[in-house]
């Protein structure tokens, strides 16, 4: 472990112990069980990240989804939770890891339809699915599929094999827009996190990364639209990697560097994120940024490295999605099961006053 990553370790270890509390309350979502209750006149959001699994990835077959099941499971608690609570979602925020494994056809693959279209579908989601690229996405498979490439084709086409046309919104490796469309309540970043290694070297092979010109680049839109006056009470940064994590694969060691510190400076008001396949809630003492991770969405689970109490206030091995739901007022950002049953919630004022809900 580095020197760095021990003090940011550590740097988590300072939090309140009212935060250790809510974690231990929050085992297993038993404390926080209890139906959801929305503000009035909220915007909506559904979220879910690694969803894209590839039945292939465990020796099944994708033709007879024999092996995303899980996906299929969350998909279907997303849609029977907003028809429960009666909602229409302005949005899906779809956190990356779109496409494991081959994507045969490329934006002309039948998956479109199949783990997208028809998974998510537009009668349940009539908004914009807003996308985003995870290290999975930035693959070449099969060799002649440049999965990157063909994520943004579809998103240009802008029409379905049966020429409908798709919510997929995917108009750049990074961009922004507003949340809702009209009437904004939240500045939203989309960026690209899959960075060459902190050394400045790439990845090669099947797997690739953004060209260190491509980070530079985007380092520089960052700066110039964190630095824009703010027009909507809320700023969310999104990707796919977490800046940290309590999973398996820690804390980012290029984006602790080069993204932490420009959301502490421009009070980010929350990071979403996903890429570790569980869902969490981080909180570090002294910054402005609540990191809400949803990497539940159908990809296989991963064991939790760190303990919730230390760095939480709450993380969980389990399939699940997150909503969104926000007003002028407060943000609230809630994780829940494959069935749609609340685990852990949090809210945040525009001034920064976060709680439990």
């Amino acid at each position: 472990m580095t020197q760095n990553s021990q003090s940011t370790r550590r740097s988590f270890l300072g939090r309140s112990l009212a935060w250790s509390a809510m974690a231990a309350l929050s085992s297993n979502g038993k404390a926080f069980a209890s139906e959801p209750r929305f503000p009035g006149g909220a915007a909506h959001a559904l979220i879910a990240g690694d969803w894209g699994w590839d039945g292939n990835q465990k020796n099944g077959d994708l033709r007879n989804g024999s092996n995303f099941a899980a996906q299929s499971q969350v998909a279907r608690g997303m849609q029977n939770y907003a028809a429960a609570h009666q909602l229409r979602p302005d949005a899906l925020f779809l956190l990356g890891d779109n496409w494991y494994g081959d994507l045969a056809g490329g934006a002309q693959s039948d998956r479109w339809q199949r783990q997208f279209e028809q998974m998510y579908p537009a009668s349940a989601y009539p908004g914009p699915a807003y996308a985003m690229l995870g290290n999975h996405d930035y693959q070449f498979l099969p060799a002649t599929v440049n999965k990157v490439e063909a994520e943004l084709e579809y998103a240009r086409v802008g029409m379905t094999a049966d020429g409908r046309k798709t919510r997929w919104t995917l108009p750049a490796r990074w961009y922004a827009f507003d949340f809702p469309q009209q009437s904004p309540l939240v500045r939203c970043l989309v960026l690209d996190s899959n960075m060459p290694f902190a050394d400045g070297s790439a990845r090669h092979g099947a797997d690739f990364t953004l060209t260190p010109q491509q980070q530079a680049e985007q380092l520089e839109w960052l700066r110039a639209e964190l630095a824009k006056p703010r027009t909507a009470p809320f700023l969310v940064v999104m990707a796919h990697h977490p800046v940290y994590s309590n999973g398996p694969h820690g804390d980012h060691a290029v984006l602790v560097r080069d993204w932490a510190p420009l959301f502490a400076e421009h009070k980010v008001d929350f990071y979403l994120a996903g890429h570790d396949h569980d869902l969490q809630v981080l909180q570090i003492a002294g910054a402005p940024t609540t990191h809400f991770l949803s990497g539940g969405g159908g990809a296989d689970l991963y064991v939790l490295k760190q303990d919730d109490a230390q760095r939480g206030p709450y993380a969980q091995e389990v399939h699940g999605f997150s909503h969104m739901s926000v007003t002028r007022r407060e943000m609230q950002l809630r994780h829940l099961d494959a069935g749609g049953r609340l685990l852990f919630a949090v809210a945040k004022t525009p001034g920064g006053e976060l709680r439990v809900l």
